[in-house]
């Protein structure tokens, strides 16, 4: 237990996470251009058509990755607020500060690709049903949350409104995840699930696993490459933050 408690003290460090974060961005960034490639090349090029919707459903590889880390970047950001509201640490706010843009950016692509997808699909560009509207609902929360940010001139404050604005709009997630099955909608049930079967053959579902585990590792480089940002432009006045840019520009007169 007190490993425990010590690694999640060590956590909430920003020199920490800055510095592991570092450490892990090549990783991620490698892993998310192969992955990505693969399963984008493989999804447009070599999957069959789809036997109803022919090719307009290869908007799927887009669409259904955008649409899932759209969800998980609020619940990330919803677990930092409680954790900034419970524990008071500041790297939270820092995280959710750095993955609202990102999960805003991601909401707008997941309605953008699902209109495309749904105007040769059901006939219209945009359908009021419950989830599409549960997901504009979700952009308006992103929005909301880093407009909140913006207004509250003292950034502890604003941290606190926006922790709680974020926990409060959770609710929305089962709202978006379960409305297929809580109301009738023009939405097909999801195609790929933990507890049954695939509903498509594994040449059309593979390449669609492939680029949902590019786009979490593209979304986990975004997230750390933001936060080390966010890190550095509240950390500026640390000795620790100053002795980075003097070994920066060190490195740079060498050069």
């Amino acid at each position: 237990m007190d490993a425990l408690k010590r690694w999640f003290h060590r956590m909430g460090s920003p020199r920490w996470f800055y510095g592991i974060a570092g450490a892990w961005l090549p990783w991620l960034g490698a892993v998310a251009a192969l992955l990505l490639t693969v399963g984008t090349v493989w999804g447009l090029m070599f999957a069959p058509p789809d036997y109803q919707q022919g090719n307009s459903f290869r908007i799927i590889y887009v669409h259904v990755p955008a649409a899932h880390l759209a969800e998980a970047c609020y619940m990330l950001i919803a677990g930092a607020g409680a954790i900034l509201l419970v524990w008071r640490i500041k790297l939270a706010d820092m995280v959710m500060s750095a993955a609202a843009p990102i999960g805003a950016a991601l909401t707008v692509l997941a309605l953008a690709s699902g209109a495309i997808w749904g105007r040769p699909t059901w006939g219209a560009w945009w359908v009021w049903d419950a989830r599409t509207t549960s997901v504009l609902m979700l952009l308006f929360l992103y929005v909301g949350i880093i407009a909140l940010r913006d207004a509250i001139p003292r950034e502890e404050n604003a941290a606190r409104a926006a922790a709680v604005l974020a926990l409060v709009g959770a609710v929305n997630i089962p709202i978006i995840k379960f409305s297929v099955e809580w109301w009738m909608t023009l939405h097909q049930p999801a195609s790929l699930s933990l507890t049954e079967a695939p509903t498509m053959p594994p040449v059309m579902w593979v390449p669609l696993v492939i680029n949902i585990l590019g786009f979490y590792s593209l979304f986990l480089f975004a997230v750390f490459a933001n936060t080390r940002a966010e890190i550095l432009r509240r950390e500026r006045r640390t000795e620790w933050v100053q002795a980075l840019c003097r070994d920066a520009g060190e490195k740079a007169d060498a050069v």
